[in-house]
Parts: C-alpha cells; sequence; structure tokens
C-alpha cells in the first residue's frame, strides 16, 4: 500500500467558496474505518456531479474526497467480515457525503457498509452499475412486492437516459415488461430501445403542471425527477398502481394531489439506497447478477479515467451524459 496517492479533494474557504483539488492524500487524510480497500473501479452518479460541481448541498463535512460508490480489494482489515484480498463493493452511507470516499486510490471505511463481490459481477460491472443502478433494481423489486407484474400493464420510468432510468429500462424488459420510457432527448429514441423500452414519449409531456387526475395511461413507475414529473406519473397510473421515487432532478417538492391515492388506490413507494440494511443490498446485487443482461451494461456504460471524474461530474448536470459512467482508478494508484 503506498503512502501517498492520488485523490480528489474539497475543500472551503471561509466564505464557503468551494474548491476542486487533485492532490495527494494518506492514509492519514482519510476517516476512521476498519477496512482499507484500494478503489479499482468507481463511478460518477448524479450525486457525486451535485458534490463536485456544488451544485447541490451533498457535502456536509470538509474537506471531503468525493465518491459514493467504489469496488476495490480489501488491503487491510480489522473486521472478521473481510480479509486482504477479498473483493468488495460499496454503496452510500454517507461516503463522499460526510465521510471520505471513493475518488482516491484508497479509502478507509467501516466494514459494516461493505458487501462481499456477487459471483458472476466483478469490479468495473458493479460500478458500470453503481448507486444508480442499484437504486433502479430496488425500484424493481418494490413494485414487484405491490404486485406489478407485466400483466398488470406498462411500467413508465422517467428521467429515462440517466443512470437509474437506463437500467431500469434494461431489467424490466429482461422480465418481461412493457417499458414506457420518458427522455427530453428524443435523438435518444433508437438507444433506448435497443434497452428494451417499448415507447418513448418526451419529459414535456410529464414535466408542466398537471391536473389531479389524468387517463390511466401506466400500471407502475420508476421517477428519479422528482417534482411536477412524478406528480403526473401519479396522475396517470391506474387503478392500485404503485410508482416509486428516488430521485429529485427536476425538484425536490411534489405539487400533487390526494386524487390518485383516494380515488384510485395509487401507492408511492419511497426508495432509499444509502442506508439499506444488508439484506436488502445483497438480494438487490444478486438480482443483478441475473436480471441485467451483461450486453446492455455494456450499451449503457462507458469508461473514463481518474483524471475524467471532474469533467464528467459535470456533464451529468448538465443532462449531457447518456447512461452510466465507469471510472478506472488505475491513474491513481500507480
Amino acid at each position: 500500500m503506498q503512502e501517498r496517492f492520488k485523490g480528489i479533494l474539497l475543500t472551503r474557504d471561509d466564505t464557503k467558496a468551494m474548491s476542486v483539488n487533485v492532490t495527494e492524500l494518506g492514509l492519514d487524510d482519510l476517516m476512521e474505518g476498519d477496512v482499507v480497500v484500494e478503489v479499482e473501479w468507481t463511478t460518477v452518479n448524479y450525486k457525486d456531479g451535485l458534490a463536485i460541481t456544488g451544485k447541490g448541498p451533498v457535502v456536509r463535512r470538509w474537506p471531503m474526497v468525493p465518491g459514493i460508490d467504489c469496488a476495490g480489494t480489501v488491503v487491510s482489515s480489522q473486521s472478521p467480515r473481510f480479509k486482504p484480498g477479498d473483493k468488495v463493493l460499496l454503496n452510500g452511507f454517507g461516503v463522499g457525503e460526510v465521510h471520505t470516499g471513493a475518488y482516491a486510490a484508497y479509502a478507509r471505511l467501516k466494514s459494516d457498509w461493505l458487501i462481499a463481490m456477487p459471483e458472476g459481477m466483478d469490479g468495473r460491472r458493479a460500478m458500470a452499475i453503481g448507486t444508480a443502478g442499484y437504486t433502479a433494481m430496488l425500484s424493481v423489486m418494490a413494485l414487484e412486492r405491490h404486485g406489478i407484474t407485466p400483466a398488470r400493464g406498462p411500467v413508465v420510468v422517467t428521467g429515462a437516459n440517466g443512470g437509474v432510468g437506463t437500467v431500469a429500462i434494461a431489467v424490466l424488459a429482461k422480465l418481461g415488461y412493457e417499458v414506457v420510457a420518458s427522455t427530453g432527448r428524443p435523438e435518444e429514441a433508437d438507444f433506448l430501445k435497443g434497452l428494451g423500452a417499448s415507447d418513448i414519449i418526451h419529459r414535456d409531456e410529464l414535466s408542466g403542471p398537471g391536473k389531479p387526475l389524468g387517463k390511466e395511461r401506466w400500471a407502475g413507475g420508476v421517477d428519479a425527477v422528482g417534482s411536477h414529473t412524478l406528480a403526473n406519473v401519479l396522475a396517470m397510473t391506474s387503478y392500485g398502481g404503485a410508482v416509486t421515487a428516488c430521485g429529485l432532478a427536476q425538484g425536490m417538492d411534489l405539487p400533487a394531489s390526494v386524487a390518485p391515492f383516494i380515488l384510485r388506490g395509487v401507492s408511492l413507494l419511497g426508495i432509499d439506497s444509502v442506508m439499506a440494511p444488508l439484506q436488502l443490498r445483497e438480494e438487490a446485487w444478486s438480482r443483478l447478477v441475473k436480471d441485467l443482461d451483461p450486453d446492455k451494461l455494456d450499451a449503457l456504460a462507458h469508461e473514463v479515467g481518474f483524471d475524467g471524474i471532474v469533467e464528467s461530474a459535470h456533464a451529468i448536470i448538465d443532462g449531457k451524459i447518456r447512461g452510466r459512467v465507469v471510472v478506472n482508478m488505475k491513474q491513481a494508484i500507480s
């Protein structure tokens, strides 16, 4: 294990102006934990973009190494759960927000936050999925628990070109669902249909103020957008349907009425990926091994190096990223 290594460090001055610095770090710069992991792969999620651009109040402790996901190899452990050489992955638990995160060659983490790399998965593929894809799987599982089967009718996916949206489409399609993809980039229709979408609608159909109830168009939904979009998805969900909420790209507000809930029995299912318990995490990752087509995952992911993280963070906030970004961390280690 190297004494000094590359990392990205977010700092803030007395005026609370933020700086993004590529710098050298040591283990003393990382926060407490009983496992040290060599970070071999990471990713850029929307939340990572908010942290690096400062466009959202993601970081709550300074200075901070951002990066909420990692996959790599244990290099030292004080935990009976893991030993040096074990392959592990991490999503959430405040890493990159209140605990130093994945955008460095090494991460010191708490063993309770880690899961063993599932059989049939490797680090690159795990980070091509990342928190966004893992959240998509949690959303699909929630719809299943609510009884939303393919026979019930279509499922709408908002923010369809994003990380959650692309993985949700691919998983739902493989499971036999008819998928309606909502996107602001209609030029990506062929890409989305290649992932398994049956129909493409423009996000403008959902993004403005709408009626308390609309025509019943789908049995379920996976929403990563929030605000008017989520309100309209709910208003157009059929009797007894369900919609999962896991994002806020349009906003944190929900300008909806109670009409879908009390007149159609629609359910709104909240999805939390950050603090989800170990058993649920392991189930979701096990499902991703078998329910996400590797060829479709390759189609929706592209690779950058450590030096591409900051640029990708800005691009994801500007809506210029299609699918998933997987980061090869060799540049930080060498």
